[in-house]
């Protein structure tokens, strides 16, 4: 039995993990900043505890923790999982907009990640899922702001694989392509209320495939709870899991497309080195 502690858990891929967690005999701490919704959604089990979490309040943090501490003995398994999205060129978003969403989308995964890492040290066990996106992968039109939070997620990411792995504490990416959410919804998008007519043949034409896209995602959100909650038992698990055939694509067209900047810049690129000179 494991004990799960998953931000952003009434809804999306949070709830969707939480549900299966509970089902397959795991405790689970589930978090969202309006509790009453968990509760609505899961209504009363023994192995599940609802807390009130703003990822951005970091004593509120530590508090649920320790609370989820004091109930279970554990945290095995840290699913970061809030977030939201922010579609518009980058000229057109605010600098509160860019604020408001690293304070959710990056700040937030650190004040967790911070708050559960000294139990997970003393266990010397664990594992940490940071929910990224294809676009933490490959940023594209429209979504720029967005595709730096996740990129921030992945840098982070990479480096907690490296200083917790000789802990005994395995931390991975996950990396959704375009699943049958309500991520393009209101409710988990946030849309530049400015539209800057120079950008409609690039971010503007993001704005229309995203509305046309909205409920026909080609990813079915149940099988990637199902895949998460199986991967937590996976005895070396990679440092990132692209989920979603449209995300594979998107990863094997970006490494092309370096590989043949590498290939036609290749002696630009080495030429910035100091020159030996021969004795």
């Amino acid at each position: 039995m494991k004990t799960w502690f998953i931000t952003g858990a009434s809804r999306g891929f949070g709830a969707l993990v939480a549900e299966r967690a509970l089902a397959s005999g795991d405790n689970v701490v589930a978090t969202a900043r309006n509790p009453q919704t968990i509760v609505e959604r899961f209504g009363p089990h023994p192995r599940l505890l609802p807390l009130a979490l703003d990822v951005t309040n970091e004593p509120q943090a530590r508090s649920a923790v320790e609370t989820a501490v004091d109930r279970f003995g554990s945290i095995d398994v840290l699913f970061n999982n809030a977030g939201y999205g922010l579609l518009g060129a980058v000229e057109e978003t605010t600098g509160d907009e860019v604020e408001k969403l690293y304070r959710t989308n990056v700040f937030g995964v650190l004040t967790v990640t911070r708050a559960v890492l000294p139990y997970m040290r003393a266990q010397r066990s664990g594992r940490i899922l940071n929910v990224s996106s294809i676009g933490g992968y490959r940023a594209a039109a429209g979504f720029g702001v967005y595709c730096s939070t996740k990129f921030a997620v992945e840098g982070l990411t990479e480096a907690l694989h490296a200083e917790l792995e000789p802990l005994g504490i395995h931390v991975t990416v996950v990396e959704p392509g375009y699943f049958r959410t309500d991520f393009l919804d209101s409710s988990s998008l946030t849309v530049a209320p400015a539209s800057i007519s120079d950008y409609n043949a690039t971010a503007g034409a993001v704005r229309n495939v995203a509305s046309d896209l909205n409920h026909a995602q080609p990813g079915d959100p149940q099988r990637l709870a199902k895949v998460l909650v199986e991967f937590v038992n996976a005895p070396n698990p990679p440092v990132r899991l692209p989920l979603g055939s449209d995300t594979v694509a998107a990863i094997v067209a970006k490494h092309e497309a370096d590989d043949a900047i590498l290939d036609e810049w290749h002696d630009v690129s080495i030429s910035t080195d100091f020159v030996e000179q021969a004795a």
